[in-house]
């Protein structure tokens, strides 16, 4: 089976999920992952697709220029290749992170850089930015993946002085308490 991953970006506008996803279907291309927003204005999505052993990535490239070029869309196809892990995985638990507090530089940066010291994996990331001092208006959360066998009291102590520094309150919860909490 022959699988790709494909990148769509460009100012939003109704209709490119339709039209994207048009494609593929007149292509026989199945969608197994999407992930799909809108950054400020503009669109961005990323697609992995099975796709048949007939169709060349250098075709379905082609229909796509051909396609979305007039809606103003880049469009970046690659194959998705099997490859080993870049790091060996561990039986982890799911946790989301979040921090509100005034706008300034560095703070993904900042808080990153502790979840990657302690060799979390950082599944999702939204970060929602409108500047100033109103904390509310300045969100990130974090879907990580926290390793069983990791010091998660260091880990929780460490990003907590992080976000001191950074002045930004933080709230650490195992994912199934939060979707429980924001269920509402």
């Amino acid at each position: 089976m022959k699988k790709a991953i494909l990148s769509v970006l460009g100012y939003d506008r109704p209709g490119i999920v339709a039209a994207v996803t048009g494609i593929l279907f007149d292509l026989n291309c199945n969608i197994e992952n999407v992930s799909q927003t809108i950054l400020q204005t503009q669109f961005s999505g990323s697609f992995i697709v099975t796709m048949p052993q007939d169709l060349s990535l250098d075709d379905l490239y082609e229909k796509f220029i051909e396609n979305l070029t007039p809606m103003d869309l880049h469009v970046h196809i690659e194959p998705l290749l099997k490859k080993k892990a870049a790091f060996a995985t561990r039986e982890s638990e799911p946790f989301v992170i979040t921090t509100k507090g005034p706008d300034r530089q560095g703070l993904v940066a900042g808080i990153s850089e502790v979840i990657a010291a302690h060799g979390v994996n950082i599944t999702n990331l939204q970060a929602v930015f409108k500047g100033g001092d109103e904390p509310g208006d300045n969100i990130m959360i974090y879907e990580v993946d926290i390793p069983i066998d990791i010091d998660q009291q260091a880990l929780y102590r460490e990003l907590r002085e992080k976000a001191k520094t950074l002045t930004l309150d933080i709230s650490i919860q195992h994912r199934n308490i939060f979707e429980t909490i924001n269920r509402i």
